[in-house]
């Protein structure tokens, strides 16, 4: 992959070459900046505003735990913004318009939870309708920003790409911890939506600078002039045609699996290492960044290996992700059996271990993502894009349920500790394996079909070859 571009064709971090306009790495950082404003307040509004209504107002956990869940639910909606964005020919106005949506709802969020602690119900409604704002958001502006990141990046650059994006977006997290945390102290309500005002108002004016220009005039003209003569069908005969398509729907069933595996163990890591291990709630959240840790590793590698030596690629991104599945299956046995040795195992190197097999499976996924999405043509890269989106949204708010719940029932059967914690990470690395055989299966169908008609081809030219 080359690395050196002309420095004469860049125009707002954009490469026109062959007819294809690919994003150098500025552009490409510009855009993972976007994330970065996007993390900022989706952090501020699923933690802080979460830990604010069940501690500061007492409210049952399950209040917080619906509002978020109402967020992914609404995130079913990603594939009718990609194809609106498909439709119009641009994707800028619909990440700009997605992270205004966005930002009114994070800090009506913030104005709900003030108004829990003078009337519970009005503010409760308030927050059902800032919720569905804050979903709208970020499914419309994500969406279409790693639609831009697909059509924009070149095939060689997806991996690094898919790293910046992410790196950034966990960037976004740590800042808004740390500097929007520090300042929510003294704590009180007015507070909470002052600094999340100030948040959200400084995450959409990064957005509106990062995608200014990446999308050029030429471009945006071209689009324009394409949108206008291409047909326009209705958003369900092409969300239909899009699932017909073997490589898109088999993708989006390996994104639920794998997703679905992934996120099962978000709630349930900390509570086994406090349950089973004895760590302090201290050592645990510690035991969190661990975990962090290894998944910025495992997408430093995979971007690393993107790059490549001598500009020759380490391995496909169906590899790396096969393989992370794999080895985020494996991870996710060791910590089953080490449940039952708390005594001797090294669970910080078991967590790390599988933090870089999620971050190496995640990234090498991501950048497959943005090339199936391109695949097809017919303009349809926001809606292959929407539908990818959707089945994260559906596994991610499945995963959290399904992991406590899986604990719960468990427990209720034995009177063991480990027992509960051990065979759901048992069932979430079983599925972890499901999704490696489904990633390495993707597009085999479609090839085995092409051989068969060109065999069928040959055997018609040979016989008519040696016919009377």
């Amino acid at each position: 992959m080359a690395v050196m571009e002309s420095a004469s064709s860049l125009d707002g971090g954009v490469v026109e070459a062959d007819a294809q306009r690919h994003l150098t790495w500025f552009g490409i950082i510009r855009l993972g900046l976007v994330q970065t404003a996007l993390g900022a307040i989706v952090v501020l509004t699923t933690s802080t505003l979460n830990r604010v209504m069940v501690v500061e107002l007492m409210l049952p956990a399950m209040l917080p735990g619906i509002l978020v869940g109402l967020h992914y639910a609404v995130q079913l909606s990603r594939p009718r913004w990609g194809y609106g964005s498909d439709m119009g020919g641009r994707r800028t106005p619909w990440i700009i318009g997605g992270m205004a949506v966005l930002a009114l709802g994070g800090v009506g969020a913030a104005l709900s939870v003030a108004l829990m602690a003078v009337h519970t119900w009005a503010g409760i409604a308030a927050a059902l309708v800032a919720f569905v704002a804050i979903g709208v958001g970020v499914g419309a502006a994500g969406t279409s920003l790693l639609t831009l990141l697909a059509v924009a990046v070149a095939p060689g650059r997806r991996a690094p790409a898919a790293t910046i994006v992410w790196v950034l977006m966990i960037v976004g997290f740590i800042l808004t911890a740390g500097i929007a945390g520090g300042q929510l102290d003294p704590f009180t309500l007015t507070r909470l939506v002052t600094v999340t005002g100030i948040v959200c108002a400084l995450a959409f004016a990064l957005t509106v600078v990062s995608v200014w220009g990446v999308e050029t005039r030429r471009s945006r003209r071209m689009d324009a002039v394409t949108a206008q003569e291409d047909e326009k069908p209705p958003f369900a005969e092409v969300m239909r045609e899009v699932w017909e398509e073997p490589k898109a729907r088999q993708f989006a069933i390996f994104v639920f699996a794998s997703m679905l595996a992934y996120s099962t163990q978000d709630l349930i890591l900390e509570p086994f290492a406090g349950a089973v291990f004895g760590f302090t709630p201290g050592a645990s959240t510690q035991l969190a960044g661990v975990q962090h840790s290894g998944v910025l590793v495992g997408m430093i590698v995979v971007a690393l290996a993107g790059i490549g030596i001598r500009g020759r690629r380490i391995g496909s991104l169906r590899d790396w992700t096969v393989g992370g599945c794999v080895a985020s299956g494996l991870a996710l046995f060791a910590l089953a059996v080490g449940g039952f040795y708390p005594e001797v195992w090294p669970l910080e190197a078991n967590v790390f271990a599988l933090g870089l097999a999620n971050g190496a499976f995640a990234v090498a996924a991501i950048g497959s993502m943005m090339g199936l999405a391109s695949e097809g043509g017919k303009k349809r890269e926001g809606v292959r894009m929407g539908l990818f989106g959707a089945a994260q949204a559906i596994a991610f708010g499945l995963g959290g349920l399904v992991g406590t719940m899986g604990i719960d029932i468990t427990r209720s059967l034995t009177d063991s500790i480990s027992l509960p914690y051990t065979t759901v990470f048992t069932l979430e690395g079983v599925v972890f394996l499901v999704a490696a055989v489904l990633a390495a299966r993707i597009g085999m169908d479609a090839l085995q079909e092409r051989k068969n008609r060109l065999a069928v081809a040959g055997d018609g030219y040979l016989s008519g070859v040696g016919g009377p």
